[in-house]
């Protein structure tokens, strides 16, 4: 069947709201406003596909008469995971699941193809199209195939995300897999319109629609490669819309146009499913072929010899260059001219870098992700873990002492062999940590990367790190160079494990200073808590552009020189996490900003900060680290009897100064350490029931 119609240049597949009812695609409406702003493209659109239909129409008539069996087109797939580090960040097993189910489809390899109903059966045509992930990048560099991007983009899912990311079309079919695609399942580019606007061409999914593990399921499997027949030039089994005239058909469209049609000569005219209906009939028909892949009714399993010779020969066709993809050359090119390709890389990741000692919590899962190629064998070691080697793909290992640990991979591919060890990769921290009062100035901090402090960041830019350029009190602080930081970047700060077991209410404060580059900044700094040393977290404070900032905007480098550039945070703490497993996080993402600081986090027995503010509103501690004597200079707000000592990591008291009262205003006194071995000890003032504390060291 014919008709002289141009579908959208980026057909939409429509989400599935639930097992009967879809969502509409909107995608049309979005096409025809832009094709009505933008004549120019709209006419150049035109023109582009006139030439691919005669094209198409000359190239089908030969496949049908030769009926010779063409050889295997193989497009290279580059998938750009674009993700605000949430579920959308999916893993590359789950990328791999979706490819391999793509290519079932268009090899006619499904296991499900049995329950094809009987009449279309014979119509089912292995298309002879495979797609393979990339093994080269652009530049020759050895790839997986699959890159990552952080960027709040993934929300959207337009085609700003391209902007992200984009190699070459003529090369590569780039697929974009997001959080939201524009509010559907996917979206697609088509030849005519990627002809066009080459910056534009590709393929953008939404997570939960790729392959049937992780946060996809079969079901909705069938998305992308609904969306890889528009990037061939398929339209919908229902037709399309008459750019021309500005209007569009939607499937299931109860007016029943059924002189609309698909240019498919062994498609039955139907108005399109939303539900998998097998008897269904439209437009006169014995039966619909509901189980087309171009159809929205979400069991999809089928591509005819029609549709098979159109995208055939929409890869014969230089409109959009879709047919310099399959040439040998691009196919050394982009590595994926045999299968399985040379082993590149040896690589692996684990769900955890950090973990207590304690059962249960004290299990890591280890992941080959090597590539490329079919390996042999793997081979693992694990320093101080149970066991000590493993030969599984994906083997988990359990670390029963306290310490730092490396792990080395090496995989074997026939002759070729790669590793890669990973030094201090496993921290392992005791059952209990100290108990509180719990103090941190980072005036003793040796080190981010452990034992008790841990810097975790989600890309290779910057980090947290120790700095004297500025405090707020003493001479130390934590800061993150976020001035010439990338948006988007995510750097957590870890704390040791604390021992709240036993505690009443308490209070959590620390100190932080931020300025931000322009007021469109939206940089964020997020607090979260465990109560099981690492394995579930919430979150209990959250600090957003404005809300973040302590000082006026800066277009130099920020760093704080003034109390006032100083602000503080209070963190609550549930009842349920006052364990010996306590640990929390500071979690910034970059928006643009300035540089952020950290200082005197402070965790304490207290009825409320207005209270600690009462009491005391100034606590210093000269020199620290220290011999001896120490003086302590402190601000008096109150007219209560205080309490002033001095404890150790263990909460045990070492050093008793009595109860006194002191006059209001500046305080100063010497502390006597010369009984106290070196190590680190907390000074506390107290009345009897508030306190404040400070980290002091003693280092004769």
């Amino acid at each position: 069947m014919k008709k002289n119609l141009l579908l959208f240049a980026f057909s939409l597949f429509a989400t599935i709201v639930s097992a009967q009812e879809y969502l509409h695609c909107g995608a049309d409406e979005m096409r025809i406003a832009t094709l009505k702003a933008n004549p120019k493209i709209a006419q150049a659109v035109i023109k582009r596909d006139s030439l691919l239909e005669i094209f198409t129409k000359k190239y089908v008539d030969d496949f049908y008469q030769n009926r010779s069996t063409p050889p295997t087109y193989i497009i290279p797939v580059v998938v750009h995971v674009i993700h605000n580090y949430g579920s959308e960040n999916i893993s590359d097993a789950q990328i791999k699941d979706g490819i391999d189910i793509l290519n079932k489809t268009f090899r006619k390899q499904l296991a499900d193809t049995a329950s094809i109903v009987s009449v279309f059966k014979p119509l089912h045509a292995d298309c002879g199209i495979e797609f393979r992930l990339a093994q080269l990048d652009p530049n020759g560099n050895c790839t997986s195939g699959i890159t990552r991007t952080a960027s709040t983009l993934t929300y959207t899912g337009d085609h700003a995300v391209k902007a992200l990311i984009h190699w070459p079309p003529e090369k590569y079919l780039n697929i974009y897999i997001v959080q939201n695609a524009a509010g559907l399942a996917g979206h697609c580019v088509w030849p005519a319109d990627a002809d066009s606007i080459p910056a534009w061409d590709g393929i953008v999914l939404t997570s939960s629609y790729m392959g049937s593990i992780g946060t996809s399921t079969y079901t909705q499997s069938v998305a992308l490669a609904h969306e890889c027949g528009h990037y061939l030039n398929l339209q919908h089994i229902w037709g399309g819309n008459n750019v021309p005239n500005f209007y569009y058909y939607p499937c299931a469209d109860t007016a029943k146009d059924c002189n609309i049609d698909d240019l498919v000569a062994d498609t039955p005219p139907t108005i399109g499913w939303l539900t998998c209906n097998l008897s269904g009939h439209s437009c006169g028909n014995t039966m619909d072929n509901v189980q087309n892949t171009m159809d929205y009714s979400y069991c999809n399993r089928m591509f005819t010899y029609g549709q098979k010779a159109r995208m055939l020969a929409c890869l014969n066709d230089t409109i959009a260059h879709r047919n310099n993809l399959w040439q040998t050359a691009n196919l050394i090119a982009t590595g994926v001219y045999t299968t399985p390709g040379p082993l590149c890389s040896a690589d692996f990741t684990s769900n955890k870098t950090v973990v207590c000692q304690t059962a249960g919590s004290n299990q890591v899962l280890f992941t080959n992700t090597s590539y490329n190629g079919t390996f042999t064998s793997v081979q693992w070691l694990f320093p101080g873990g149970t066991p000590a080697s493993s030969t599984a793909a994906s083997p988990t290992i359990i670390y029963a002492s306290p310490g730092v640990y490396p792990v080395t991979l090496k995989v074997v591919n026939g002759t070729d062999s790669a590793s890669i060890t990973k030094t201090n990769l496993i921290s392992v921290l005791p059952n209990s940590g100290a108990a509180y009062p719990f103090t941190e100035g980072y005036e003793s901090t040796a080190s981010l990367n452990g034992p008790d402090w841990f810097a975790n960041s989600f890309d290779t830019i910057n980090d947290w790190q120790l700095t004297s350029a500025a405090a707020c009190s003493g001479a130390k602080s934590v800061m993150l160079d976020n001035f010439s930081n990338s948006m988007n970047t995510r750097d957590e700060l870890i704390s040791p494990i604390i021992n709240l077991s036993g505690a009443g209410t308490l209070s959590f404060r620390f100190k932080y200073a931020f300025a931000r580059k322009d007021s469109a900044n939206a940089d964020q700094l997020q607090v979260y808590i465990t109560k099981d040393c690492n394995n579930t977290w919430i979150q209990r404070l959250n600090l957003v552009g404005a809300a973040l900032e302590t000082s006026p905007l800066q277009s130099t480098p920020f760093t704080p020189t003034l109390a006032s550039q100083w602000q503080q945070g209070t963190v609550s703490i549930p009842a349920t996490y006052l364990t010996s497993g306590f640990r929390f996080k500071f979690v910034f993402t970059s928006n643009g900003g300035n540089n952020i600081y950290l200082d005197d986090i402070n965790i304490d027995l207290t009825s409320g900060i207005t209270d600690l503010n009462e009491l005391i509103s100034e606590l210093n501690l000269y020199p620290n680290p220290a011999a001896d004597p120490l003086t302590l200079h402190f601000t008096n707000n109150s007219v209560k009897p205080l309490t002033i000592s001095i404890l150790n990591v263990l909460g045990e008291t070492v050093a008793d100064y009595g109860k006194t009262i002191y006059p209001q205003g500046e305080n100063s006194m010497l502390l006597d350490t010369k009984n106290l071995s070196n190590g680190v000890y907390i000074v506390r003032i107290a009345d009897e029931k508030n306190g404040i504390s400070k980290r002091m060291i003693v280092n004769k």
